[in-house]
């Protein structure tokens, strides 16, 4: 070994020896003439690093079985669903689903992103969208196109740091359209000013013959992701919550029953519409105790022909009510 190895170099030493030869951190360390505890911490950067892809080759039947009833329930092509999280805390359980939502999706959009073929691939946002394409592989697929189908800033100008489309870009050294519009427009007037610019049409005509889509499921409450960036203020989820809004997709609230709802808020968002029933691929990534209604909502209203979530969501989906 090198007397003065990079700290990744040893992360991938140490990582290849934890998860692949079967060697203790003890082994590790004696090996590679480290201590137990930066033994430790250089396997856990491995991980951090995205350096590991764990796979498991045996299938976990009760959520194969979960997937199988929602593809044939809501008429989905691919479905994915992942273990439920353990932990009674409510924080570390989200990050738990949220990390293995992330792992079982960059799999699947790997799938299609591999391709050859040129694609127009649609980005959403959101955390879990995002640390899925934190998680792809680098790919070298120039030809790809990658746009963003909402505004990633604020009506005061400030961005919104889980807009992914750039991220995914990076990732395939693909070209990138940014949507030029606020998220959420001041009013009706200012919103039909941004859409009628040349470049906005530009990119949402993009964005209409894409050849897949990927997005996230958000929720219409205080803690949601469109209130806690500062898309929307209190009074807004009031009024979207008395409408029967339970959820969001590209911030397009919808209710219980997928519908998406006609409201002064509607009448600002800039994000162009998704059509039912698609024709191309579109695939959520969404999951955890406080997305489940969200989910089935987005499901009834036939808006998505692919799901990556958890065993909570998918069983609520498919509680008879």
């Amino acid at each position: 070994m090198s007397s003065n190895p990079s700290k990744l170099d040893l992360a991938a030493r140490a990582a290849w020896m934890y998860y692949v030869a079967g060697n203790t951190q003890n082994e590790i360390a004696e090996h590679l003439g480290i201590s137990r505890q930066m033994a430790q911490r250089m396997v856990a950067h491995a991980g951090a690093s995205n350096l590991v892809k764990v796979q498991i080759t045996h299938p976990i039947s009760s959520c194969l079985n979960l997937a199988q009833g929602l593809q044939q329930r809501y008429g989905l092509e691919v479905c994915r669903v992942v273990p439920a999280a353990l932990t009674p805390d409510a924080t570390a359980e989200a990050l738990q689903t949220q990390q293995m939502l992330a792992v079982a999706g960059a799999e699947l959009m790997e799938q299609y992103l591999r391709q050859e073929t040129a694609l127009i691939v649609n980005v959403g946002s959101g955390r879990t969208l995002k640390a899925a394409i934190e998680k792809i592989t680098e790919m070298e697929r120039p030809q790809h196109q990658i746009v963003s189908m909402i505004g990633a800033f604020a009506a005061d100008g400030s961005a919104n740091r889980y807009d992914v489309a750039l991220l995914a870009a990076e990732k395939m050294q693909s070209r990138f359209y940014l949507l030029p519009a606020p998220r959420v427009a001041e009013s009706e007037a200012d919103r039909l000013q941004w859409c009628n610019h040349r470049a906005y049409q530009i990119v949402t005509g993009l964005a209409q013959r894409a050849d897949i889509t990927f997005l996230g499921i958000g929720t219409i409450a205080l803690n949601g992701a469109m209130h806690e960036d500062g898309f929307i203020d209190d009074e807004e989820v009031r009024q979207l919550q008395q409408q029967g809004a339970v959820g969001e997709l590209i911030c397009h609230a919808f209710d219980a029953n997928g519908q998406m709802l006609q409201s002064p808020l509607a009448a600002r968002i800039t994000t162009p519409p998704l059509s039912p029933a698609p024709g191309k691929p579109v695939i959520a990534l969404a999951g955890g105790r406080n997305k489940a209604e969200a989910v089935r909502a987005a499901l009834r209203g036939g808006w998505l022909t692919g799901l990556v979530t958890d065993e909570y969501c998918a069983q609520f989906a498919l509680q008879e009510n």
